[in-house]
């Protein structure tokens, strides 16, 4: 048996798709941790839905398109699409059940202890109640609706993406007067040449929930000191016999549907690639239905016509027990007044190796500056490119955007540096998921702003996160770059952890204009300096920094190796981490989300341990360490050890070379490894258990680094003011060794 084989066994994977829903398993874990403020715990269950939702549009519908087409090619761990979609099917639904028990059972009462109630239904109003929401309903709600009957005349409606919407049988009524609108019906059917049943229909009728409306909203309470508040359906669900006015209204219930979401574009047949995606984007709001939440008490007739009208397989309905479609728990953790349920907003601090009152090129000249967000401020990155935009010698500026914030300020000053006469270069990547709609924005608004816009390469995502600086100073061009682990967002810098590094070494500027040259379509260079680059080189160095290790282990050596990232999902690294775990190389992994590696196989895997932080930011930075026989190499970086990141994606590794540096990042990795609260181990079994304290002391690495950052601060601030000082030459007759 080869090497290559002997660690490539199905049995040693976990499926990709099962691993993310134990991942959401962790999620919902934080929204039942009592020891949390109760508003965050309605967050977390909000993320958990908001999860659900996108792992169905984009993981789901793939394998419904694969089973579709006859697809059996298995996975790593042998798995076909059909089998995956049968695991699948089962675990979600025992996942829409737990957090469904979580909100009704654990976070409903724990609200109404704090004196807020969230009505579930209309029937429970008070007779003021009633009254403030039926005049609600006339005056906000009533003239936003567009209520849709379904008959012999009229088709079933398009029903939108995710939207929220109201169901209901109806039953014309028997009246003779002039004004029966049943008059016009029979009158446009006649037209038609449509034949009426004699006796009366029954009907379906629809109509969205807006999405422009608030989803709760307050009403009266019936004791003093409380608040309370009813569903946008709830109020809408009470007052549906004013939309089918002459009607009688049978059943009525809410529904969801979710649909296929996954682009699919063909880019060489494309002549346009911005034209194709935008035509793409309107056929996912009405792509295959794959999934249908409904109440589980849903009329059964009712339930059937959806079930027929929009497709939908037994298996792929969800019956809820609770408000349909939890995301709007989100702004729900937001309620005013109640800042003692919440836990107190973390202020990004100053950056550690910057000072505010210098010019950022001069800083980075000094040395290079490592950047932690969101304990530090994302500002400095933000402050690299005005600077830039402003700067009278900078005669280029050029950078990658894969996800940027509504109101971005780099893309201000892009197109202000563009206004300025500088030579800009984006690359924006219109194929970020979720985010097309808003890149193609961005992208057409650099171009009239007079910015150089191209869309990457064909067949492939650009990933990387990389700004270059070009800049003309009194010995010559200097390059001056940014590389980072995260989007050049400002919104989700707060959110999201991840890690920057701002240097002008003259090998990495070399290598940065290599990567625009190799963007743009002008060539690929023959050598990088110290960038390794996806999809050509990055799979290669992974796999020859973990042999190396594994060949450090085989001669008796230390080695080890600590790396932290969102997924880790490809067989080829998993197989070389299993080869140096056998060797004797002790791994530590900090995986966020998706893992397909075992831990724990006698003879493979005993040396490795994989955990996963779930916090209140989002783990999101890439971090490679590796021992190297006592000369320690550290990375950063935009990929997962994932398919897509090191052969479908242009991506970027970079090394940390400073001394103080390369510290700071292995002492972030020791204090993620150290984490004993917000920490999970995966156990042999696949399971996660939270980390044991054994006696130890209770360490939060985000809590840690917010402390640490806000320390920091402090010592600046504290720190004597070093004004700049200026002495005159000395001498020659007054020092000797000026001579010598």
């Amino acid at each position: 048996m080869s090497e290559k084989s002997k660690y490539n066994k199905p049995q040693y994977f976990y499926n990709r798709e099962l691993s993310w829903i134990l991942f959401n398993y962790r999620v919902l874990e934080e929204a039942k941790d009592k020891t949390l403020p109760l508003l965050d715990r309605f967050k977390f269950l909000s993320i958990t839905a908001s999860n659900l939702d996108e792992f169905f549009m984009i993981r789901v519908a793939s394998l419904k398109d694969m089973v579709q087409v006859n697809y059996t090619k298995k996975d790593i761990a042998g798995m076909t699409p059909g089998e995956q979609l049968e695991a699948i099917n089962e675990k979600t639904h025992a996942l829409v059940k737990d957090q469904y028990d979580t909100y009704n059972k654990m976070l409903l009462p724990a609200l109404k202890k704090e004196h807020i109630t969230i009505i579930d239904h209309h029937e429970d109003l008070s007779l003021e109640q009633e009254q403030y929401v039926d005049q609600y309903f006339r005056s906000e709600v009533y003239p936003v609706l567009t209520p849709m009957a379904v008959d012999s005349s009229r088709p079933f409606p398009l029903i939108r993406n995710k939207s929220l919407n109201i169901g209901a049988l109806l039953k014309t009524t028997h009246e003779t007067s002039e004004e029966n609108p049943k008059k016009f019906r029979d009158l446009y059917m006649s037209h038609n040449g449509k034949k009426k049943k004699k006796n009366d229909d029954i009907d379906f009728a629809t109509v969205q929930v807006p999405s422009v409306l608030p989803r709760y909203v307050e009403i009266p309470s019936n004791k003093e000191g409380e608040k309370t508040f009813i569903l946008l359906e709830q109020i809408i669900e009470k007052n549906i016999d004013k939309l089918f006015m002459n009607y009688e209204i049978l059943s009525v219930f809410p529904y969801r549907v979710m649909r296929n979401a996954d682009l699919t574009i063909e880019e060489d047949d494309a002549a346009d690639l911005l034209i194709e995606i935008e035509k793409q984007l309107k056929k996912r709001q009405w792509g295959e239905a794959i999934r249908l939440e409904v109440e589980a008490d849903i009329d059964e007739k009712l339930l059937q016509t959806l079930k027929t009208e929009l497709h939908i397989k037994e298996s792929d309905i969800f019956k809820i027990h609770g408000p349909l479609d939890l995301t709007f728990l989100m702004k729900f953790s937001s309620l005013p007044e109640y800042d003692h349920l919440r836990s107190k907003p973390y202020t990004p601090q100053p950056a550690k190796w910057l000072h505010g009152d210098e010019h950022i090129f001069d800083q980075i000249k000094e040395h290079d500056i490592l950047l932690h967000h969101p304990y530090e401020t994302f500002d400095p990155v933000v402050d690299f490119v005005r600077q830039a935009a402003k700067d009278p010698d900078v005669l280029a500026i050029k950078q990658t955007l894969y996800r940027v914030s509504s109101h971005s300020p780099i893309i201000a000053s892009l197109a202000q540096a563009a206004e300025n006469g500088k030579q800009v270069t984006v690359l924006v990547e219109l194929k970020a998921r979720f985010d097309e709609e808003n890149n193609i924005i961005w992208a057409r608004k650099l171009e009239q702003a007079g910015c150089h816009v191209i869309y990457g390469l064909v067949g492939l995502k650009t990933h990387s996160k990389i700004t270059l600086v070009v800049r003309k100073e009194e010995d010559g061009i200097r390059r001056y770059v940014h590389l980072g682990t995260g989007n050049y967002n400002d919104s989700t810098a707060k959110l999201y952890t991840d890690m920057g590094l701002l240097t002008q070494q003259k090998a990495i500027g070399e290598d940065a204009t290599a990567v625009f040259n190799m963007l743009s379509g002008y060539s690929e260079p023959a050598v990088w300096n110290k960038l390794i680059v996806a999809p050509i080189w990055l799979r290669d160095r992974f796999i020859q920094l973990i042999k190396r290790e594994r060949d450090f282990a085989k001669t008796g050596k230390k080695a080890f190796i600590q790396a932290k990232m969102n997924s880790l999902c490809d067989a080829g690294i998993i197989a070389a981490l299993y080869e140096a775990s056998a060797a004797g190389v002790k791994i530590d992994l900090v995986v966020r989300g998706i893992c397909c590696l075992k831990t724990g196989i006698p003879g493979i895997s005993d040396n490795i341990t994989v955990r996963s932080i779930v916090g209140d930011f989002l783990e999101h930075s890439r971090i490679f360490y590796f021992h190297n026989n006592g000369f320690e190499e550290v990375y950063m970086g935009s990929a997962d050890w994932m398919p897509r990141n090191l052969d479908k994606r242009v991506e970027i590794l970079f090394p940390v070379e400073d001394v103080s540096l390369k510290e700071e990042v292995i002492h972030i990795m020791d204090i993620l490894l150290r984490d004993n609260k917000k920490a999970r181990e995966m156990q042999a079994d696949g399971t996660y258990k939270r980390v044991a304290r054994r006696g130890k002391e209770p360490l939060s690495a985000q809590e840690y680094f917010c402390e640490e950052a806000l320390a920091n601060t402090k010592r600046k601030q504290h720190a004597p003011h070093s004004a700049r000082k200026f002495e005159p030459l000395t001498p020659p007759e007054e020092n000797d060794d000026f001579l010598s």
